[in-house]
């Protein structure tokens, strides 16, 4: 590429100027608001330029997501980077997003540090006390994909005109300065005011910044491009910066969303009867809510996310997603009726109720919180559905996993799959859960649901609440993971994308045609490969849209599809 050789950065909040022997050309995309399509827009940039021959690599180098990503070597960032990596054909790494935030409650949340939580900080200790030290962070983690890729794509969030945040600004208009970057400025038309959006958001840009603007995206569209077309002819001639595309609305989009703004569209959206009707509860702070995606792309299910006990209706299961605050969603839950009528469903229909994560530690029967992981209160009932404890570590379990179904697991399945069903998946979580010693003979009738090929016994977590492990046997035997009632109408475990193991997604859900007198169907398709069908089929809709030749031009390339 025209672009590579010897580069100085200036990095002027007192660094010195860095020698760069190699540097990938970059590229930024900036909204003018959150959830204006800024992350599937880079991901489908980067799927394109994998696709005309280069090497691209995607980064944000700050985020702010409850939807988090486990990299290879057990590394935790924001799920869109992950995902804009596979797109990229490529193993996601903490360099991609070298800073992520979790919220907690409001105004205060838990800072990740290349993939590692390191602390928690109301949002005005984050601003003074630890945005004056990140720059050094994300700069050096954005060099080290410029040493290694061709075309490194760099994400801004919310907006760069939010005026009362720009002085310590690491994510927006700072870091293209820094990186020298050009800007794409999107902007979503279907929530209206695209242009004043657009047009507002330069005036409140520095000269300096604005210049760096090199074209607007224009996003969700779903008119007539020439009733919109003189109006792009209006923008074009205010502002002189080009219109590079108009990107229509992409209906049934099939990849994985960071925000869980997303399931105000899907709570909303007129959903089709199916045999299969399965409700996840929707609390404050549900967290990688796209553990269910697979089983909203079934032909045979219906996936709805509820907050109130009214909007329950009559299904087949109930599911507790994961939380970045089990305790508070817990209160959450009982404020609104919701464990209640959780347990009705269970008692009169047989509706099986299902916990993941945060979702499996509120079905026990305690939470304890010595050390104030997640809240100042220090114990809490659970919901007594399983007989367990969680205790809430110092240390955060981030790492992938494999195993097999376990030989008593309980969970009814399709075609006698009880067994033998081998699963990957990957695990964050502060807590640790065991069987609750005081139950007794209530204990008896649950059996664990997996066995891990992994050993928790050299872990961090266990060193720190050791005194809470009732014996060492305990802590050998922890490759046994889950829990789940005889029966099979409980059941809960740490493991995110489980709903991802085909063998594993259909087996259970023909299980639940069983149950209900229907014929089982059996496999209908592989996640894996509607990911990346997925990922080709939105970069041809942009292919189609898009300027790319300018953008090329742009970033200082050529296309090699043209050469």
């Amino acid at each position: 590429m025209e672009n590579k050789g010897t580069y100085y950065v200036n990095t002027d909040m007192g660094q010195d100027k860095k020698k760069i022997q190699h540097r990938a050309a970059v590229l930024m995309l900036q909204g003018t608001a959150s959830d204006v399509g800024k992350s599937i827009v880079t991901t489908a940039l980067c799927r394109l330029f994998l696709q005309d021959g280069y090497q691209p690599a995607p980064y944000k180098s700050q985020n702010m997501a409850l939807n988090s990503y486990v990299t290879l070597d057990g590394k935790e960032i924001g799920r869109a980077q992950g995902v804009q990596a596979e797109a990229c054909g490529l193993p996601a790494t903490t360099d991609m997003n070298p800073i992520l935030i979790k919220p907690i409650k409001d105004m205060y949340s838990q800072i990740v540090v290349h993939g590692v939580p390191k602390m928690q900080m109301s949002a005005m200790d984050y601003r003074n006390h630890f945005l004056p030290q990140a720059k050094t962070i994300v700069l050096d983690a954005l060099d080290r994909l410029r040493e290694q890729y061709d075309i490194v794509l760099m994400e801004g969030a919310g907006s760069p005109a939010e005026i009362n945040l720009k002085d310590r600004d690491i994510v927006n208009m700072n870091l293209a300065g820094w990186a020298d970057a050009p800007v794409l400025l999107i902007s979503d038309i279907d929530r209206g005011g695209v242009f004043a959006s657009l047009v507002g958001t330069l005036e409140l840009l520095e000269p300096h910044e604005r210049a760096r603007v090199k074209g607007f995206i224009i996003n969700k569209f779903r008119g007539d491009l020439a009733l919109l077309q003189p109006g792009l002819d209006w923008l074009t001639e205010r502002t002189g910066i080009p219109v590079l595309g108009v990107l229509p609305y992409i209906p049934e989009l099939r990849i994985e969303a960071e925000d869980s703004v997303v399931l105000d569209e899907l709570q909303y959206r007129r959903q089709k009867e199916k045999e299969i009707d399965i409700v996840v509860i929707r609390y404050p702070r549900i967290s990688n809510f796209t553990d269910f995606d697979a089983l909203g792309w079934e032909p045979d299910v219906v996936v709805r996310y509820v907050s109130t006990a009214d909007e329950l209706g009559e299904p087949d299961v109930i599911i507790l997603p994961g939380t970045k605050d089990t305790i508070s969603d817990l209160t959450f839950l009982r404020e609104r009726g919701l464990d209640r009528a959780m347990k009705e469903q269970r008692h009169e229909r047989e509706v099986q109720l299902v916990g993941i994560c945060g979702g499996y530690q509120m079905l026990g029967e305690k939470l304890l919180d010595p050390y104030a992981v997640e809240s100042e209160i220090k114990q809490a009932e659970g919901l007594g559905l399983l007989p367990l404890v969680t205790t809430f570590a110092k240390e955060k379990r981030t790492v992938r996993v494999k195993g097999t179904a376990a030989k008593e697991c309980p969970l009814r399945m399709g075609e006698n799959k009880e067994t033998g069903l081998t699963i990957e998946a990957y695990e964050i979580h502060m807590g640790i859960t065991e069987r609750d010693a005081s139950a007794g003979l209530r204990s008896e009738g649950y059996r664990p649901l997996f066995v891990l090929n992994t050993d928790l016994t050299e872990t961090k977590e266990i060193e720190d609440i050791k005194e809470a492990v009732s014996s060492a046997e305990e802590v050998k035997t922890r490759h046994l993971e889950g829990c789940g009632a005889a029966d099979g109408k409980v059941w809960g475990t740490y493991l995110h994308g489980l709903f991802d193991n085909d063998e594993f997604r259909r087996a259970w859900l023909d299980g639940l045609r069983l149950q209900k007198g229907l014929s089982p169907i059996g496999e209908t398709f592989q996640a894996a490969v509607y990911k990346t069908q997925e990922f080709d089929r939105v970069a041809e809709i942009v292919r189609n849209h898009l300027d790319l030749e300018q953008i090329y031009e742009i970033i200082g390339s050529r296309n090699k599809q043209m050469i």
